[in-house]
């Protein structure tokens, strides 16, 4: 995978726990090799700091402990009540920092969330998603006229209708896929 990629699927992997944790984007800064993120929990007035680390200061790719100590010092000084930290590799020694500083740290492969949360979540976006495109979010099956004569003609019916057929199989990682899908529509529709 080349860094370009990286560095996109890290910051859209926060992205996606923002929407599964329903977390509110308050403020974003990019700076090199980090993109930081003030967000907050819908229903709190708790300010989260997030930084990712697009490129580690190591040629391992890893975030080493002085990254940990730095995010740490920044929690402290501005206040935040919770610090997230997210890369694609973690030394030994800053794991063993983050334990230290109750930082909370996600991967590429990490958080894995439950498919009941998944599926709950995207049924939100899709609500969402429907009140834009069609004006209103349909009660029934029959009120929706994204499928029709066997064929699909709304992409987000398609989501929503794979959606509720992995959901039913468990399959966690394809809810992930739905999700993940359902945030690039969001952003098209409001770019």
């Amino acid at each position: 995978m080349g860094d370009e990629m990286i560095v996109e699927s890290l910051v859209e992997r926060a992205k996606f726990v923002f929407a599964v944790r329903e977390y509110q984007i308050k403020r974003t800064a990019k700076k090199e090799n980090i993109v930081d993120f003030s967000v907050s929990p819908a229903e709190s007035d708790d300010r989260i700091f997030v930084r990712v680390i697009t490129e580690p200061r190591t040629n391992l790719g890893r975030v080493k402990a002085d990254t940990i100590l730095e995010f740490s010092q920044i929690l402290h000084e501005k206040h935040y009540d919770k610090g997230i930290l997210i890369g694609k590799r973690f030394t030994q020694t800053a794991i063993k920092e983050i334990n230290k500083k109750d930082i909370e740290i996600i991967t590429e492969e990490t958080p894995n969330f439950k498919p009941e949360r998944l599926y709950s979540t995207i049924q939100d976006h899709i609500n969402k998603l429907c009140k834009v495109k069609c004006g209103r979010i349909p009660r029934k099956e029959s009120e929706c006229k994204g499928y029709s004569d066997g064929g699909y003609s709304c992409n987000v019916r398609l989501i929503s209708d794979d959606a509720y057929f992995h959901f039913k199989h468990g399959w966690t990682s394809l809810l992930e896929r739905d999700l993940a899908k359902l945030l690039t529509k969001e952003e098209d529709l409001s770019g």
